[in-house]
């Protein structure tokens, strides 16, 4: 359980979760890591955030290869998620209970609300607090994820501490960007931005439309996030991504997402998507039978068009397709063209869902729901057709 530093006197002494698969619905196929930092100097010695609960004795042994835990000043909490906080009420046992915890005034509510009768000393903070011989100024964020979640910098190094802003899940030993290839986290950042950051793009594109007026983006060298690697080779470059991501500008792009019953449905799928692609859009092919939600609406974050197959089962939408809808109803994607399909026995309500559910969401629809009874025929699938038609034409008009 080695720290690794990361200036001079700052280290990063979080914990990495090798195992996990489900953060909170969302799947991690490669793990994830709890990060969190230390800044030692002569006056003082601060903790930046903490671990998820049952990591707490990684983060301990780390901090101890540096300074006894109990020589810790003092606790600084960005973000008040259970997977930051979750181990601070054992963390500050550890190093005095008295110790001040500083958040922002949302976060010390929070906190206060997650651990009552933990007996923490919790503090709102007041822009800048000393960490000895050196400041750390904060930066509200809220909204960029949660109410409480705020920015801390180091001005005189250019650290930042971004909490949940530009993390990705990714668990390996590396701890820094350039020890991994940008083919490698490029996905995964995109992956960590559409499952968690979509509903918020509004407020992270002010708050990066104000670090860079502000000359703050130019003063960063290193974004210490509290999920996956540390930037310091280029920080501009994930800060580059975000500026293009907030905008959620559709490309040529169409997904068909769906599942089947019998198959028919996913007839529908594999002959709607060769249609789209003969018609010059990139086509991508989602069956929800084999591909995880939170993979489907990656694929989905900068297409144009997302097209929802189902069948109908008991007069409703085929479970794993309304859990899709629903995930995505959460995530308010913006600028997109809709359209749904499916395939029924007797009743035929499934398709007519969907098509609503879209609606609802404010897609663009060109073309009606297609429907078709049992299992389709050649020429059942004309319509199908005119609907990649109707779909490809919006695409192109905004793409």
């Amino acid at each position: 359980m080695e720290p690794i530093q990361i200036t001079p006197n700052v280290w990063w002494v979080g914990a990495v979760d090798y195992d996990i698969r489900d953060f909170h619905g969302y799947l991690t196929p490669r793990g994830s890591t709890y990060n969190a930092y230390l800044i030692v100097n002569s006056g003082k010695t601060t903790l930046i955030d903490t671990v998820k609960h049952g990591f707490e004795d990684e983060l301990l042994s780390r901090i101890a290869k540096i300074v006894d835990p109990k020589k810790i000043d003092q606790v600084v909490s960005n973000h008040a998620e259970m997977d930051h906080s979750g181990g601070l009420p054992e963390v500050m046992r550890a190093i005095g209970p008295d110790k001040p915890v500083y958040a922002s005034a949302v976060g010390v509510k929070n906190l206060d609300g997650q651990f009552k009768g933990a007996g923490l000393n919790l503090k709102a903070v007041e822009g800048k607090l000393d960490v000895g011989g050196e400041e750390l100024v904060f930066l509200e964020t809220r909204m960029v994820h949660w109410p409480d979640s705020m920015f801390s910098f180091l001005p005189s190094q250019g650290v930042l501490f971004s909490q949940d802003g530009f993390g990705l899940h990714l668990a390996t030993p590396e701890r820094f960007d350039d020890e991994i290839a940008e083919d490698i986290w490029g996905p995964l950042a995109l992956n960590y931005f559409a499952n968690i950051l979509t509903p918020y793009t509004g407020p992270i594109g002010k708050l990066i439309e104000k670090v860079v007026a502000d000359g703050l983006a130019a003063q960063i060298k290193i974004i210490c996030p509290d999920h996956g690697f540390i930037w310091r080779r280029a920080p501009s470059r994930i800060l580059e991504l975000y500026a293009r991501w907030v905008q959620q500008k559709p490309r040529k792009k169409a997904v068909v997402v769906f599942d089947s019953m019998w198959h028919s449905t996913e007839h529908m799928a594999r002959e709607l998507t060769d249609y789209l692609a003969k018609l010059g859009l990139e086509a991508v092919h989602q069956n929800l039978k084999h591909q995880h939600r939170s993979q489907a609406v990656t694929e989905c974050y900068e297409a144009a068009a997302i097209l929802v197959g189902t069948p109908t089962i008991n007069n409703q939408l085929f479970p794993s397709v309304a859990d899709f809808i629903s995930y995505i109803k959460g995530l308010k994607f913006k600028n997109k063209i809709g359209g749904a399909f499916g395939s029924y026995g007797w009743s035929g309500e499934g398709a007519k869902l969907a098509q609503a559910e879209l609606k609802a969401m404010g897609y663009e629809l060109p073309a009606d729901e297609v429907r078709v009874q049992w299992v389709p025929q050649e020429k059942d699938l004309e319509p199908l057709k005119a609907l990649a038609r109707a779909v490809a034409e919006a695409v192109k008009a905004v793409a």
